[in-house]
């Protein structure tokens, strides 16, 4: 019963999100708790946009809202993500890379999944902008020519 409950509120939390409409957590919470989910609250819908890598885009009428990614699995270098890298830059300490409107977190979640063994301690993404903190501050430039490596069809 607890699972058909839980698989019931995941398929009502990605139906939401596949809407294009809902810019905030509370806004889907009111929806979810319209739905007859009465126990959602906006911490329990964060672990669930976290969990499922939603990430916040403009829709068709240029409202920032919440969407799934089409693809819910790790991207993969060959994949057409690298073509939004628009920028890649770094000082002695910090790298930051410019990506399209929306595509940020994808992007980071990549980097993510490269991880340490490639330098990368780890990523903080936003809707366009990604901070990637190297391991060390001796390898910087090391992780710099990587990730340039890691895209450079499209730099």
């Amino acid at each position: 019963m607890i699972n058909e409950k839980a698989d019931s509120l995941v398929n009502a939390f990605k139906e939401l999100l596949s809407q294009e409409s809902f810019g905030s957590q509370s806004e889907i919470v009111s929806a979810l708790q319209q739905m007859g989910f009465t126990h959602v609250n906006q911490s329990k819908v964060s672990r669930m946009l976290t969990k499922f890598g939603a990430v916040r885009t403009r829709n068709t009428r240029m409202e920032m809202v919440y969407c799934l990614p089409n693809e819910l699995s790790v991207p993969n270098t060959g994949s057409p993500l690298k073509n939004l890298v628009l920028d890649v830059d770094h000082n002695e300490t910090l790298i930051v890379i410019k990506t399209s409107p929306g595509a940020a977190q994808l992007i980071a979640r990549l980097l993510d999944s490269v991880g340490k063994s490639e330098g990368i301690l780890g990523t903080i993404a936003g809707d366009d902008t990604i901070f990637v903190t190297p391991t060390t501050g001796n390898d910087i430039q090391i992780l710099i020519t990587n990730i340039q490596k890691l895209f450079e069809s499209s730099l």
